[in-house]
């Protein structure tokens, strides 16, 4: 079977903005009262032309105080799996929905979400990843627009308008859970699997063992 190119998987981009102008937009922002409780403002790091975004919910303690997403043990987990993959640090990018840390830890709430969320969106146009990987239920609710648990739309890969999503479980939760973490490699190398068939010229090699019928995002 020869190469084949799937309709959506194309690089073309809208007007970008640079990351560097939603930064400054973004700016000391007191859009929620988050702003009273933080540190450090967390925008995101990495590969500005990423093919793949990762998305986590909010700022741990050590991200707040350094000011950079998953740098923490969540982020030591991050990185080590990150090669069953084939990728490294420097190839992805890494966001947040809330930029600043919510007291104790607690979820995200739903104003926060509303008032943060928009610069998010910024991030994934500016980048325009090929897959954006959400790290845990409030992340995959945010992207896929969904209330569906991550155990179940977890080990596939989802189509939401232009982007491709895949759904995990977070770095951190999967330490405190032997049997997550096994499932999150499982789930990192299903992703390697996908790049390696699908070079970021849009053409796709001849698949193995996962489908390319990509479910819709669940309502």
């Amino acid at each position: 079977m020869g190469v084949m190119h799937i309709p959506g998987h194309d690089r073309q981009k809208p007007r970008e903005v640079t990351l560097e102008e939603i930064r400054a937009v973004l700016g000391d922002c007191r859009l929620c009262q988050l702003a009273e409780t933080r540190t450090k403002i967390v925008f995101g790091v990495g590969n500005p032309h990423a093919r793949v975004m990762f998305v986590g919910e909010a700022p741990g303690r050590n991200e707040d105080l350094q000011g950079e997403p998953f740098v923490g043990r969540a982020g030591e987990n991050l990185n080590g799996i990150l090669s069953l993959a084939g990728l490294r640090r420097e190839d992805i990018y890494i966001a947040n929905v809330l930029k600043c840390r919510p007291p104790g830890n607690r979820n995200p709430k739903a104003d926060e979400v509303l008032a943060c969320s928009p610069f998010l969106r910024e991030q994934i146009r500016s980048i325009w990843p090929d897959i954006i990987v959400t790290l845990g239920n409030p992340a995959t609710h945010f992207v896929l627009k969904t209330e569906a648990g991550i155990t179940r739309l977890r080990g596939r890969f989802h189509q939401m308008g232009h982007f491709v999503v895949m759904p995990t479980f977070h770095p951190a939760a999967a330490l405190r859970n032997p049997a997550w973490q096994e499932l999150l490699e499982e789930d990192f190398r299903m992703l390697g699997d996908y790049l390696a068939r699908h070079p970021a010229d849009g053409t796709v090699l001849p698949a193995t063992e996962h489908s390319e019928a990509l479910p819709r995002a669940e309502e």
